[in-house]
């Protein structure tokens, strides 16, 4: 998820280290142990396997829990779905380690995840587009439909929206889930419900690139190498757009994104510098004239020594998009150098329409993006798999969280 919902960081401003060599592990292989340390009341072992809806809550007093909760039923228009995979994002971590993003709180109990797809296991009256057994990517927004915002086609800034795991609204990392079918897509049968889980990161980067200026043969930077930096950074590969750089503090994470993208250039930030002088180094590997240099550039981390190096890396006259969402005001961004420069200074906040596309993109194999995901967990261990991307010692870029249970109502 992105904008102020969100908190789609990029790892790197949270000082992964890099440590991991091979250790991509699909699991818990590295040691995490089962419902274990402060507090966390998960009832494990013996009880999660009697639950029926097992759930990862967060609480206000930023804890994390494993709890059998409520199936409801689903109301008019709604659908009741088994969600078979759902991915960490950092706006996850965001909620349990500091309880809120922005002037989003956690205020109670809360189910969280929202990066999700499913298959369909009840229908509620009025439900003519979807039945049982069709599998489908979530899009965890519900916006009212009544604000001048959603009747513009604007629905992602409505002001009014329910988003799956933001509360009071539960997400997606529980077995069965009420959603509205009408933000339910269909999912072909090429594509897994892994996949299906990456729709939602995806869609962000769909939004962003649609107003970065992304262009065929003409020169990107993407700044940070985390989930989201990764996948923008296929996403622009995908486009057309060359050269590309993406960069990073952490050098683990250059050194994936170039297996991942072997054309792009990589350049490891360097944390002595200022952002002027990092991006002195940035410009040089594009050339040496002005119109060599980035005409696009996606800010992925929401830092701002990182937003501030995008500033001074675009060309005159160029396009800066910020994806990545920080702190709640910035007092340094270069203003006088992007006004003089006539460079674009432009947001997102999350997405809209873009789940047909992003369908579209990894079934038709425009984009593959299953190295993303490093690790996969159980739902039943879902506590270790949030405890794993809390570890920064551990190189953990996706990390998803099965439910491999035929789950019945």
């Amino acid at each position: 998820m992105n904008g102020h919902a969100n908190g789609h960081t990029n790892g790197h401003s949270n000082g992964h280290a890099n440590g991991h060599a091979n250790g991509y592990t699909n699991g818990h292989s590295n040691g995490h142990t089962n419902g274990h340390t402060n507090g966390h009341t998960n009832g494990h072992a013996n009880g999660v396997a009697k639950y029926k809806n097992p759930s990862l809550q967060v609480t206000e007093d930023h804890q994390i829990k494993l709890v059998d909760a409520p199936i409801e039923e689903p109301g008019r228009g709604e659908v009741i779905l088994q969600v078979k995979c759902s991915g960490i994002c950092g706006s996850d971590m965001h909620l349990w380690k500091s309880g809120r993003i922005g002037s989003l709180e956690v205020k109670g109990d809360c189910i969280l995840g929202h990066e999700a797809a499913g298959i369909v296991l009840k229908c509620g009256e009025g439900v003519t587009t979807l039945k049982p057994g069709d599998r489908v990517g979530i899009e965890p927004q519900e916006p009212c439909e009544q604000c001048f915002l959603c009747m513009e086609g604007r629905y992602n800034l409505c002001d009014n929206v329910k988003f799956s795991g933001i509360w009071p609204d539960n997400g997606t990392i529980q077995r069965f889930k009420r959603h509205p079918a009408k933000w339910l897509y269909k999912i072909p049968d090429n594509l897994t419900y892994s996949e299906g889980a990456l729709l939602e990161p995806l869609s962000v980067i769909l939004h962003g690139i649609n107003g970065a200026n992304v262009r065929l043969g003409r020169p990107a930077l993407i700044c940070g190498a985390g989930p989201i930096g990764l996948v923008a950074l296929a996403a622009a590969r995908a486009s057309g757009a060359h050269p590309l750089v993406i960069t990073d503090i952490d050098a683990g994470r250059l050194e994936f994104a170039k297996e991942f993208v072997p054309h792009c250039q990589t350049y490891h930030v360097n944390t002595k510098l200022s952002p002027e002088e990092n991006a002195k180094q940035i410009r040089k590997l594009y050339g040496d004239d002005e119109y060599s240099q980035p005409a696009s550039v996606m800010e992925c981390t929401g830092v701002e020594s990182s937003v501030c190096t995008a500033a001074f890396s675009v060309r005159r006259g160029g396009t800066l998009m910020v994806i990545g969402v920080g702190r709640p005001v910035m007092n340094n961004i270069p203003f006088m150098h992007l006004s003089l420069a006539e460079i674009d200074l432009k947001f997102i906040n999350r997405y809209r329409d873009t789940w047909p596309a992003a369908i579209q993109c990894l079934s038709g194999e425009v984009m593959n993006l299953n190295k993303l995901v490093t690790h996969k967990f159980p739902l039943e261990k879902a506590i270790e798999a949030f405890e794993l991307a809390a570890d920064s010692s551990n190189l953990s870029i996706k990390i998803h969280i099965v439910d491999e249970v035929n789950g019945t109502l």
